[in-house]
């Protein structure tokens, strides 16, 4: 990726930290809490603790996001879901997770995706799929800063963080 932690007056983009993630695909019935985690059963939200954020991506989707190596969280939602129809995969190598916060980062997004990201309609706890600069991405609002996490493929995240700062620069 290029040169991160990278700022302007009102935008700055950053890398996370390691981070454990595992997609989950699950039949219904859902239960509220698989493993002792809680899973969002609302559209585009967030269940979050601590160290660990589960994003409602699809009707049997999830994915979440351990702060962290968590070497136990794939064996324990595999043991949870043993017999029933359901996947659980380790995706923790397929995706950058890029910090994106400051006053500006809703006009950067505003430069390149089409999600209404005003405070009204999507806030923090609220996570979406779309595109950034035409690039699939999932985003993750953390808190009302605005602090955002833009989850991208490796192979592109260079491209969008590039992007990104390109954009950044133009808001002024």
């Amino acid at each position: 990726m290029a040169e991160l932690p990278w700022s302007s007056p009102s935008v700055q983009l950053g890398e996370a930290g390691p981070a454990r993630q595992v997609g989950l695909r699950l039949r219904p019935p859902f239960p509220a809490y698989l493993a002792g985690i809680a899973l969002p059963l609302t559209a585009n939200r967030v269940a979050a603790t601590a160290a660990l954020r589960v994003l409602w991506l699809g009707p049997d989707e999830w994915l979440l996001v351990a702060d962290g190596e968590a070497p136990e969280l794939l064996p324990r939602l595999e043991r949870a879901v043993a017999g029933r129809r359901a996947a659980v995969d380790d995706l923790s190598s397929s995706r950058a997770i890029i910090d994106v916060r400051g006053s500006g980062a809703r006009d950067l997004f505003a430069a390149g995706c089409g999600l209404d990201l005003h405070p009204r309609v999507f806030g923090p706890g609220q996570c979406a799929q779309t595109l950034l600069a035409r690039v699939p991405v999932i985003l993750d609002q953390l808190d009302a800063s605005p602090h955002y996490r833009v989850l991208v493929r490796r192979s592109v995240a260079r491209w969008l963080v590039d992007w990104m700062i390109d954009a950044a620069t133009g808001l002024g």
